[in-house]
C-alpha cells in the first residue's frame, strides 16, 4: 500500500483517522519516570548536612513525593521522610545536647541534688540503648504512599469497634503520656515539640519533668536556643503553656465551629499520625481561613495513620493560611489528599508541601483527576501549582501541558 492510499483511507475513514491521531499522540507522550537519588549537598544547606552532633548520609533516595534521609548522630542513627521532618529531627539533637549540658551544669546540680544523676545518664545517655535508636525516631517506619487525590474513605462512625480502639497504637491521647507542666516547660526552655515522637527526646524531658516537677529548675537555667526553632513555633505558645486537655477542648470547639461533626472529631483523635502538636496545627490554620469544605478536610485528615501524613495534612493547612493571606480562598476540594482551594476571581490553586515530583503514572492520574474535579465541582477557570519543593523537567512539562501553572519553592 503506498502512501497516497494509506492517505486516502485515513481521510476518508474517520474510525482510522482517529486511531492515526491516537497512536501518534502515544507515541509523543513522556516516558515514566523512575524514583530519583540526590546528593545531600543537592538539597540541603552545609550546616543542614552536618553538625556538631549529626552527620547526613551523602545519598538521599526519593520515595513518593518525599527525600528519604538517613543520619547519624551522638544519640544513635535516625531517619527521616521529607526534608521538614528532617529539620525537626535535627534540631531535635541540637535540643538533646542542650538538655546533656544542662543537666551537668552547677545550677541544675544544686538545685535537683543527686536525682540529677539519673537525668544525666537516663534521660540523654538512655539514647545508648539501641532499642531507642533508628526505631525510636523514625526508622523502619510505614511510607506516605503515592497517593494525592481521592481517599478510600471509611465510614466516619465511631461506633463499638472503633470506640474500643486503644491509644497505644499512637494519636493524640498517647503524644500526652508523661509530659506534665514542667516537661513543657523544659521543652520551651530548649525550642522543641514536648509532644514529639522522638522517644529519645521525650523521655528526656519526662525524666526533667518529674524531677522539676515544679518547674523552677527550668526558671533558673539559661539555654541559647536558635532564633529559628522547631515546628512547635507555628502554633505560637499553644502546645509549651496551655494544659494538654485544655488545649484538646479548645482544639474541639474549633472544629465544630469548622463544622466538623463528633464523629470526625473522635476520629482524628485517635488517628495514630496525629500527635497534640499536629492537631493543634491543623486546626489553627484552618480556622484561620474558614473555607468552605475545610470540615470534609479534616475527615480527609482524620485518616491519617503515620505521622508524615499528618504533617502533610498539618502543613497543606499551613501552606493554605499563608496563601489565604493574599490571595482568599472561598472554598476546598472535596474528598482530595492535595488541598486544592478555589480562590475569589476563579483559580484553583493545589498546595503541595512535598520535596520532589517526578512524572509517574500515580501522579498522572492524580493530576488529571484533580484538574478535571477542580473545573467541574469548583468551577474554576485557571489551575495552579505551589509546591515546597521541586519537580523534574520532564514533570513540570507535562504538569503544564495539563492546564497548571507551577510555582516551585515556594516557602
Amino acid at each position: 500500500m503506498n502512501k497516497e492510499t494509506t492517505m486516502k483511507i485515513v481521510t476518508t475513514r474517520p474510525g482510522l483517522a482517529f486511531l492515526a491521531l491516537a497512536l501518534a499522540a502515544l507515541a509523543l507522550a513522556a516516558v515514566y519516570e523512575g524514583p530519583r537519588t540526590f546528593k545531600a549537598s543537592e538539597v540541603l544547606k552545609p550546616s543542614e548536612v552536618e553538625g556538631p552532633h549529626y552527620k547526613v548520609a551523602p545519598a538521599v533516595p526519593t520515595e513518593a513525593y518525599f527525600y528519604i534521609f538517613s543520619v547519624t548522630t551522638d544519640y544513635g542513627a535516625l531517619e527521616a521522610e521529607g526534608k521538614s521532618m528532617l529539620l525537626v529531627r535535627l534540631d531535635e539533637v541540637r535540643a538533646l545536647a542542650e538538655l546533656d549540658d544542662v543537666s551537668k551544669s552547677e545550677v541544675f546540680l544544686a538545685s535537683a541534688g543527686t536525682s540529677v544523676l539519673n537525668v544525666g545518664k537516663g534521660a540523654v545517655a538512655a539514647v545508648k540503648d539501641p532499642g531507642a535508636t533508628a526505631k525510636g525516631i523514625g526508622g523502619g517506619l510505614k511510607r506516605f504512599g503515592t497517593n494525592l487525590g481521592r481517599t478510600a474513605k471509611q465510614a466516619t462512625s465511631t461506633g463499638k469497634s472503633e470506640g474500643e480502639k486503644t491509644v497505644d497504637a499512637g494519636g493524640v491521647a498517647n503524644s500526652v503520656l508523661g509530659i506534665n507542666a514542667a516537661a513543657r516547660k523544659w521543652a520551651q526552655k530548649v525550642g522543641v515539640d514536648p509532644y514529639t515522637t522522638n522517644q529519645i527526646l521525650k523521655k528526656a524531658l519526662s525524666d526533667l519533668g518529674q524531677i522539676d516537677a515544679a518547674g523552677s529548675i527550668a526558671a533558673k537555667v539559661v539555654v541559647p536556643i536558635p532564633m529559628v526553632v522547631s515546628a512547635t513555633a507555628t502554633v505560637g505558645n499553644l502546645v509549651w503553656a496551655k494544659d494538654p486537655q485544655a488545649l484538646l477542648k479548645e482544639n474541639e470547639q474549633q472544629l465544630r465551629a469548622l463544622g466538623v461533626s463528633d464523629d470526625v472529631i473522635k476520629k482524628l483523635y485517635l488517628s495514630k499520625g496525629f500527635t497534640l502538636t499536629l492537631h493543634t496545627r491543623l486546626v489553627v490554620a484552618l480556622s484561620a481561613v474558614k473555607a468552605k469544605g475545610s470540615a470534609d478536610y479534616v475527615a480527609t485528615a482524620a485518616e491519617a495513620d503515620t505521622e508524615r501524613e499528618a504533617l502533610f495534612f498539618a502543613e497543606s493547612a499551613e501552606m493554605l493560611t499563608r496563601f489565604h493571606q493574599k490571595t482568599p480562598i472561598l472554598e476546598l476540594l472535596s474528598d482530595s489528599r492535595a488541598l486544592v482551594g478555589k480562590t475569589r476571581d476563579g483559580r484553583a490553586a493545589a498546595l503541595l508541601p512535598i520535596d520532589w515530583v517526578s512524572w509517574t503514572e500515580a501522579y498522572e492520574k492524580a493530576l488529571r483527576e484533580a484538574g478535571e474535579r477542580a473545573r467541574k465541582e469548583l468551577g474554576a477557570a485557571k489551575l495552579e501549582m505551589k509546591l515546597t519543593g521541586r519537580m523534574s523537567e520532564t514533570a513540570k512539562k507535562e504538569t503544564a501541558t495539563l492546564g497548571w501553572a507551577v510555582a516551585e519553592n515556594v516557602s
